[in-house]
């Protein structure tokens, strides 16, 4: 029985993240990753005659918008400045 982690690995291949390690930048990584390899499917069918030019390009270009997007909420967008108010109670004042 051929081991599925090995399959997995192979259709959706992931590299080491060499940037600083934040969950804003880990995130975005993720994501361009997945944009890389969902590009390569689509040039492979478009390539294979699976579908036409047009709705690969089409794909393609919403793929890059959700891409911009994610772009511009986790590395674009400064994180929300947190306060002591912000902060939960932790009940010692009540008692």
């Amino acid at each position: 029985m051929p081991n599925n982690n090995a399959k997995d690995d192979f259709l959706t291949p992931r590299s080491s993240y060499w940037g600083k390690p934040t969950l804003p930048n880990l995130t975005f990584n993720s994501n361009l990753q997945e944009f890389a390899q969902r590009v390569s499917y689509i040039c492979n069918l478009e390539t294979g005659g699976k579908i036409e030019s047009e709705e690969a390009y089409q794909e393609i270009k919403q793929l890059w918008k959700q891409l911009k997007l994610s772009k511009k909420n986790l590395l674009d967008t400064p994180p929300p400045e947190i306060t002591q108010e912000d902060l939960p109670d932790d009940g010692d004042e009540a008692q």
